[in-house]
């Protein structure tokens, strides 16, 4: 191995340890936390190095944003490859979602409420994100309706997931009936 391979091996070790350690600060104690002075402590290296790799926070969200979108999308498309059915497949995809979405909260954030400088619906858009939401297309393609496009018809049935996702957290909606809520959902918007 070359100097100059084993300096890029190094460099994508570090960058990778910024982003895991960003992410588990901001899933234990929000992304108010996440200074590049805290994660410069954590990692045990200065806050040029951490420069070096990111221009600052914005950078290191949008970091965490690819990661869990690419986490997101394999999640969403293992719970539908594991469903037998549309109806199936499209209850096991919301559940996924709202799961995910549960579970990673400061991830979720990054991918949705923060601003990582990342590009949405556009030509720019990384790859990570446009695959997260081709894992949701895959499914509910299949049951959008006649003439109805299958792109909008995801939109529309990720911005109720969003929605409920973020109005289960912050304790707008009563957990009790969340079961009920996917099959509301599932049943009124998808129609399957």
């Amino acid at each position: 191995m070359s100097v100059q391979e084993r300096k890029q091996r190094e460099r994508a070790e570090r960058e990778r340890l910024i982003v895991a350690t960003a992410r588990e600060l901001a899933e234990q104690q929000g992304w108010d936390a996440v200074t590049t002075r805290r994660l410069a402590e954590r990692i045990e290296y200065s806050q040029p190095v951490l420069y070096s790799h990111f221009r600052g926070k914005r950078e290191i969200i949008g970091a965490v944003a690819l990661e869990g979108a690419t986490e997101m999308a394999a999640a969403l498309r293992a719970a539908a490859s594991a469903a037998d059915g549309p109806r199936t497949r499209v209850t096991a995809l919301a559940r996924t979602y709202l799961d995910f979405a549960e579970r990673n909260p400061a991830v979720y954030d990054a991918l949705f409420q923060l601003d990582g400088g990342l590009a949405f619906a556009a030509e720019d858009t990384p790859e990570p994100l446009k695959d997260a939401f081709a894992a949701l297309l895959e499914s509910l393609g299949e049951v959008a309706g006649d003439g109805v496009h299958p792109g909008l018809f995801t939109e529309v049935f990720w911005a109720a997931l969003h929605g409920l996702a973020t109005l289960t957290r912050a304790g707008r909606l009563p957990p009790a009936e969340a079961e009920r809520r996917v099959e509301l959902l599932v049943d009124r918007l998808a129609m399957v």
